[in-house]
């Protein structure tokens, strides 16, 4: 009976502290569950975006011709100024002309002797055959009259060719424009001898109303661009492409868009480069030869996933994001990425799936297997991101 009295007594110490231990682990359990931050996360779905490259390219006219005298003489008069546009025929220099204006009066009198000789000629021979016909003369005679007919008119034909020439030296010395297009500088000024043979031309006329952009790709990235393409040749394989930006030096866009139309059929050795060609029209004139600016080539993606940047880290040039698995507990995730040019987004191109959240803000304070409260956050964030970081 006494020990059934101590037994008693035991449990009913006992009871108290049970139930305190309970009520203590229940509040820890409340107080670890309060404990659990919550993050905003990004569900990943697949979308279609555009990506950017961009190369270095110099312009040049359609069409740069050099002006250079076809005679000699001394720069009398420049009837443009530079960087005037002219058009095709337009006199741009008059050079000195009297020393050729005295060539074709002499030519021109030569001419007047020749015809002469020719007509004198004609009326030996004409008074000779009658005589020959009655034997007053002889047959040799004829003939040398006929000679000398034929050698009056040579000579004829000899003084019309020099006037001729005399006369297009004359046009020469008006120096014209043989397009349309924009003058370039003048090295000469008035009173300057030149001739044909100048270092120097006079001027430069470009062409503008088209321009060319020349730049130059990496043959790896060459090949990716063109493999999918249709056609037989690269020409037409080029025609394929989608139209391209060109990015002026201020980041501006210029108006018209071009279309790439040749590539060199060489890699440089030492690069690994190819030369290629896009024309882009100037109606406006606001693009000059020997300028500079970047083509934007497009490149079109479908159903690739994005993450924004500020969502991963790098380590040791490995990229990785935090994944909140079906628990709601972090799981550090590897993934590989191709930066493009979209503002603040990643492409992913492996490590994530459609579905796959990714936390998205204070990734600093996160650990591999941390447990979290997800807050969904909607794609209109994301959506401002992809877009090209030049727009």
């Amino acid at each position: 009976m006494k020990t059934i009295r101590q037994f008693t007594n035991v449990a009913l110490i006992a009871i108290p502290f049970i139930f305190l231990s309970c009520s203590k682990k229940q509040q820890e359990n409340s107080q670890t569950a309060s404990q659990i931050r919550e993050y905003l996360v990004q569900e990943v779905t697949p979308r279609d975006i555009t990506l950017y490259q961009e190369f270095p390219a110099t312009l040049e006219g359609e069409q740069t011709v050099e002006i250079r005298p076809r005679v000699a003489g001394y720069i009398e008069k420049i009837l443009v100024d530079e960087g005037d546009y002219v058009k095709k025929g337009q006199i741009l220099f008059q050079l000195n002309a009297n020393d050729i204006r005295a060539q074709v009066r002499s030519a021109e009198a030569q001419v007047k002797v020749a015809e002469s000789q020719v007509a004198t000629a004609q009326i030996n021979l004409e008074k000779t055959e009658p005589l020959v016909a009655k034997n007053i003369v002889s047959e040799f005679q004829l003939q040398s009259n006929k000679t000398a007919l034929q050698s009056a008119n040579a000579q004829l034909a000899q003084a019309k060719a020099n006037l001729a020439n005399a006369k297009a030296n004359l046009e020469y010395t008006l120096i014209t424009s043989p397009t349309d297009g924009i003058i370039g500088t003048f090295p000469y000024r008035v009173g300057s001898l030149v001739n044909s043979s100048i270092t120097s031309p006079l001027t430069t006329v470009s062409n503008t109303s088209n321009m060319r952009a020349y730049f130059s790709i990496n043959e790896k990235v060459f090949l990716q661009m063109t493999k999918s393409l249709e056609g037989s040749t690269t020409r037409e394989k080029l025609a394929k492409l989608p139209e391209v930006d060109l990015i002026l030096p201020d980041q501006s866009i210029h108006s018209d868009k071009g279309k790439i139309e040749i590539a060199s059929g060489i890699v440089d050795p030492q690069t690994g480069a190819i030369n290629m060609r896009a024309s882009f029209p100037n109606a406006e004139g606001d693009l000059r030869s020997g300028g500079s600016g970047n083509i934007r080539l497009p490149e079109y993606r479908k159903n690739v996933l994005l993450v924004p940047q500020p969502a991963s880290y790098e380590i040791q040039g490995k990229h990785f994001v935090y994944v909140a698995n079906s628990e709601n507990k972090i799981v550090n995730t590897e993934i590989q990425v191709i930066a493009g040019d979209l503002k603040d987004v990643f492409v992913v191109t492996s490590g994530l799936k459609s579905g796959d959240r990714i936390v998205i803000e204070g990734i600093t304070s996160l650990r591999d297997g941390m447990e979290i409260k997800p807050k969904l956050a909607g794609q209109q964030a994301l959506a401002q991101n992809s877009q090209p970081s030049n727009n």
